[in-house]
């Protein structure tokens, strides 16, 4: 390709190939003798006679530039836009569903998706995915009762005048519970107005703890739903009330704190595990901590909006992490403090499968270790809701619960202290 040497004709063992210094002769005979370098190669997307699609690939070129974006990241992204662009009119927007079938196994649909919407050429259709949930997961019930479960759900997804729109979570959670009790009242019921209040006792009897919480709760909904719209003369549910389940927390063993030590290795892992320790930090807060609420020269950090004095072990925490953090991605433009190879592209927060992976998959229950510092607090200091709820920024009713907690752990010291004496 750069010497001009011809190939012979034959058999595969009889070609010859140019080596690597074929293109570094060449360049340096061409300096030489005084000829230009031959022009730089460019995507054809950057040329071509599709104004959008020329437009788009500039923008690509821009966003890789301005994020710190790979020249391969910028190159497969360019050909997700000629796969969905050269060929349609100008000003016509592209559906994700769209993106997600039409562009090469290597292109990023996310960094394709991010040119189109920067540019308002994104037609958003992901709420079909739920939508296609929602029809496969009915479709499997008996057919008394798939139609009114079908738009029992699809009342919760998109809410109605006098209901909000439910998280997609809550979808899953309600439908995981009911289902399998309407499956066996299907063999004797052929109508949601045929179940009774017995037919209810006897479905939840076997359940405890949030199992029995979480289907009470979707039996609920389902039956108020069928009343509202007159499927059913009346409601079974209407005296069924969601029990409070009773919170036995305890503080962490040794062992317990031994394990989490040994496990939390990766400065990411410490940083997270000691915003839980010493602040009682919720996932979410973490997730969403940027480097806007870090004072570090005075030791102060301002955690879901509420400002305190940062502790000695998340400070060092902090310094490590973010030391690794701009040797990793010096140039990224996420204010985020932590972030993956993925959101430093970007500046989304990470997701909440983040912490699960490098967490919960662990070992490591964020929820343990931050119910643990709450606890240590009220039994230091006296059971203070009040202080509580100062120092951590809790709602009065779960300082409540947590110094009833630390009052009981108390007294039973105490009574064993008696007795012991």
């Amino acid at each position: 390709m750069h010497c001009g040497k011809p190939l012979p004709e034959g058999s595969r063992r009889d070609r010859a190939y140019c080596d690597n210094k074929c293109r570094g002769l060449a360049s340096y005979y061409r300096r030489k003798s005084g000829v230009p370098p031959p022009p730089r190669w460019q995507h054809p997307a950057l040329t071509s006679d599709n104004p959008a699609l020329r437009s788009a690939a500039a923008h690509a070129q821009q966003l890789g530039e301005t994020n710190g974006w790979s020249p391969s990241l910028v190159r497969c992204a360019m050909d997700g836009l000629m796969a969905v662009l050269e060929d349609r009119p100008p000003g016509e927007p592209v559906r994700i569903t769209e993106i997600r079938t039409r562009i090469p196994r290597h292109a990023s649909s996310y960094r394709v998706a991010e040119v189109l919407a920067d540019l308002d050429l994104l037609d958003d259709d992901s709420a079909l995915t739920i939508r296609s949930w929602v029809d496969h997961r009915t479709s499997e019930l008996p057919a008394d009762f798939a139609s009114d479960v079908r738009a029992w759900l699809l009342v919760l997804l998109d809410g109605d005048s006098r209901a909000r729109p439910r998280s997609h979570t809550c979808l899953y959670v309600y439908f995981g519970r009911v289902r399998p009790l309407l499956e066996n009242w299907a063999a004797t019921r052929g109508h949601l107005r045929e179940i009774t209040v017995a037919d209810v006792t006897t479905a939840l009897a076997p359940l405890r703890g949030w199992q029995r919480r979480n289907a009470i709760s979707g039996l609920r909904s389902l039956f108020r739903f069928a009343k509202k719209r007159g499927l059913i003369f009346a409601n079974p549910t209407t005296r069924l009330k969601a029990e409070e389940i009773e919170r036995n927390l305890l503080p962490m063993t040794d062992a317990e704190v031994l394990a989490v030590e040994r496990t939390a290795v990766t400065p990411a892992q410490r940083l997270i595990v000691a915003l839980a320790a010493v602040h009682a930090a919720r996932a979410t807060a973490i997730r969403h901590l940027t480097l806007n609420d870090l004072d570090l020269p005075n030791h102060r950090i301002a955690i879901a909006g509420h400002a305190q004095r940062l502790g000695e072990l998340p400070h060092q925490t902090l310094l490590a992490w973010l030391d690794e953090r701009r040797t990793l991605w010096p140039k990224t433009p996420n204010r985020h403090v932590l972030i993956n190879a993925k959101t430093a592209l970007g500046t989304r927060p990470v997701s909440a499968e983040y912490l699960k992976r490098h967490l919960l998959h662990q070992g490591i229950y964020l929820e343990r270790i931050r119910g643990d510092r709450v606890l240590h607090e009220a039994l230091t200091v006296g059971a203070d809701p009040l202080h509580l709820a100062l120092v951590f920024n809790l709602s009065h009713t779960t300082a409540s619960r947590y110094a009833t907690i630390a009052q009981d752990l108390l007294d039973d010291q105490i009574e064993q202290a008696a007795e012991s004496q």
